[in-house]
């Protein structure tokens, strides 16, 4: 059986998921990542979950077409909703989505008892980051690790994060860049924060140009700009 392929950006999170894990992957699309992680035998058990009617009779049948039904199973549902408590789902893996909308599935699941089992959680949000990071603090789940990936002119980040018995506290710094990234210096890195720089001077240049007086939002993009000029300047004497 051939093993699949998969974008840069999921390959990412695949190596993430634990060896044996029980995965929920939600919002899987065509069943891409939990179909590779079978095929690899990193996992044991897996969940697709689609709140979509098409994506679900696409994930099915590509379930089907690697001959994973009896260790795949695809569900239509809304977030983690899809999770049962018999799967005993372990990992749960969120991509390709915003930050915000990541943390509101998290949060509704987390109200109804879906997360008592799951020790870790891999999240891919597309933007927003800062969303996720925060829930996680809230919940005491931990970061353990972050990556950062540029794939067809796009930037990504993954979280991942297990359950902690201790208080989990960050800083404003640590919520918008991250735990680890800062000091690796990655290419990425310093691209996505160098694009957000040239965002807000943008901003800048057209309030300026405003015919009502927006001193108050120029001051507060250029706070912005700081914050990040100085997140940078710090990341690259170190």
């Amino acid at each position: 059986m051939n093993v699949e392929k998969l974008s840069k950006r999921l390959e990412l999170v695949a190596n993430a998921v634990p060896k044996d894990a029980r995965v929920a992957d939600i919002g899987s699309d065509h069943a891409y990542l939990p179909c590779y992680l079978a095929l690899n035998e990193q996992i044991t058990y897996a969940v697709a979950g689609e709140v979509v009617d098409g994506p679900f009779q696409s994930a099915c049948l590509h379930v089907k077409e690697q001959g994973l039904a009896e260790k795949v199973f695809v569900r239509l549902a809304d977030g983690l909703d899809a999770i049962e408590e018999l799967d005993k789902i372990d990992t749960v893996t969120i991509c390709g989505m915003g930050g915000d909308l990541i943390s509101k599935i998290l949060e509704r699941g987390y109200i109804k008892g879906q997360l008592k089992t799951v020790n870790t959680l891999i999240l891919q949000p597309n933007i927003g980051e800062q969303h996720v990071r925060k829930w996680l603090m809230a919940h005491q789940y931990k970061i353990i690790e972050e990556y950062i990936i540029e794939e067809n002119k796009k930037i990504y980040e993954v979280i991942v994060a297990t359950v902690s018995k201790d208080v989990i506290k960050y800083s404003l710094e640590q919520l918008q860049f991250g735990v680890f990234l800062p000091d690796r210096k990655e290419t990425a890195f310093v691209q996505k924060w160098m694009l957000e720089l040239d965002k807000y001077e943008s901003v800048i240049k057209q309030l300026k140009q405003a015919k009502t007086d927006e001193s108050e939002k120029i001051l507060l993009f250029r706070e912005k700009q700081r914050v990040i000029k100085e997140m940078l300047s710090n990341a690259h004497s170190k």
